[in-house]
């Protein structure tokens, strides 16, 4: 026997690859930008000490010194002309501000409170750098990072967010590439398969007719039935070549569809499921379907019902009309139901609980209902070891 397998859910080496290379750039990147934050900060620190030992060179110093403080007013204290600070006398005093960006129209109490919240933010930041002014006294000189150094502390976040975006669309890319040729397969696997039955089919429709040229020898109950299951894979058959067209819809009498179909369905499946439907639907109520496919999402759902009963328990279908005018065929089983971490999974490709099948039958019916009848088809309830229900919603306008 051959071992069932997920064939939609593969690893995509591809994918793997690009993912751990966008990891690896983001991560070098953030590495290597933290790197060059802290040297940058550890050089503005140097550089707010030298303007702290400037304020205390020109306090502290005697007039013997004068000449040198031309030096330090002109060439030092404006030397800094990116790194905001603010220093604080020995009194608590403000004492002077570079680069603070304060409004001009402020006054001189708006000023020093607009400082003073500026050195709460600084002091959260760096510890203020002491400033040695002699005889005991200490002033404090408060600074923030360079808007250069903030603009590259965020730079690595950004590039982050830039790469895992690029990684979305490159997943979806490939996603989207992965489906657009998994359905060019499945539309020609169909195509071909239609295609092939076709010969075997006009040779049983040959012995058919044969049959019935001789009605003493072959019973005509039987050669009906044989008649029905050929005309069955007629309607099979134009099923598969309708896949990947545009299915033509019609007013179609929907009480008339289901039972039909459920007649036809009911003598195929197992004896022990007893099968029945109730309509609320008006006699005459009609929806715009494309017969064979529908028959085909109601004989999926029904199929993956009996196969979850295991053959045996009730199988019950139910017309009704909505609020909204729209109709619902809810159709419900006593099998095991569906667990929680399952419910989500029902409608994927590839899914399935049994240990043969491809799992499509509940996809192909959700496309069907959804995409070409622009309905929906979802799990109304499920309960583990009572039954699931499912409805089909087709709009009625």
């Amino acid at each position: 026997m051959l071992k069932s397998f997920d064939i939609y859910n593969q690893n995509n080496i591809l994918k793997i690859i690009v993912a751990l290379n966008l990891l690896l750039v983001g991560t070098g990147s953030l590495l290597y930008t933290n790197r060059l934050i802290t040297r940058l900060e550890a050089r503005e620190e140097q550089y707010v000490q030298l303007y702290a030992k400037s304020i205390g060179y020109l306090f502290g110093s005697s007039q013997a010194n004068a000449g040198d403080l031309t030096f330090v007013t002109d060439e030092i204290l404006k030397a800094n002309k990116t790194i905001p600070a603010i220093y604080v006398d020995p009194e608590g005093q403000l004492g002077g501000a570079l680069n603070v960006d304060i409004p001009e129209e402020y006054n001189a109490e708006q000023r020093e409170k607009l400082l003073r919240q500026r050195i709460v933010e600084m002091r959260d930041r760096h510890p203020p750098l002491v400033v040695d002014l002699g005889n005991n006294e200490r002033g404090l000189v408060y600074y923030a990072n360079s808007s250069l150094l903030r603009q590259l502390t965020y730079f690595p976040y950004a590039l982050l967010a830039i790469l895992t975006a690029l990684g979305v669309l490159a997943y979806l890319s490939f996603s989207a590439s992965r489906r657009a040729e998994q359905n060019r397969v499945w539309v020609g696997l169909a195509k071909e398969t239609a295609h092939q039955l076709g010969t075997p089919m006009s040779s049983l429709m040959a012995w058919v007719e044969y049959m019935r040229s001789d009605p003493d020898q072959y019973d005509g109950s039987i050669t009906d039935e044989i008649e029905k299951d050929v005309r069955r894979l007629e309607t099979i058959t134009a099923r598969f070549s309708s896949i990947g067209s545009v299915p033509t819809l019609k007013e179609e009498n929907l009480n008339e569809v289901v039972r039909q179909f459920t007649d036809y369905l009911s003598k195929r499946i197992s004896t022990k499921v007893k099968m029945s439907v109730a309509s609320q639907l008006p006699a005459g109520q009609t929806v715009k379907i494309n017969r064979l496919l529908f028959e085909w999402v109601i004989e999926n759902i029904c199929k993956n019902a009996v196969d979850a009963m295991k053959g045996t328990g009730e199988l019950r279908l139910t017309m009704q009309t909505l609020p909204n005018r729209s109709v619902a065929i809810d159709i419900a089983d006593t099998g095991k139901g569906i667990s929680k971490k399952n419910m989500q999974k029902v409608f994927n490709p590839g899914f399935s609980t049994k240990k043969r099948g491809w799992g499509l039958g509940l996809t192909l019916a959700k496309r069907i209902v959804e995409e070409y009848h622009n309905g929906r088809l979802y799990v109304k309830s499920s309960e583990v070891g009572k039954g699931t229900t499912f409805r089909i919603v087709l709009n009625n306008s």
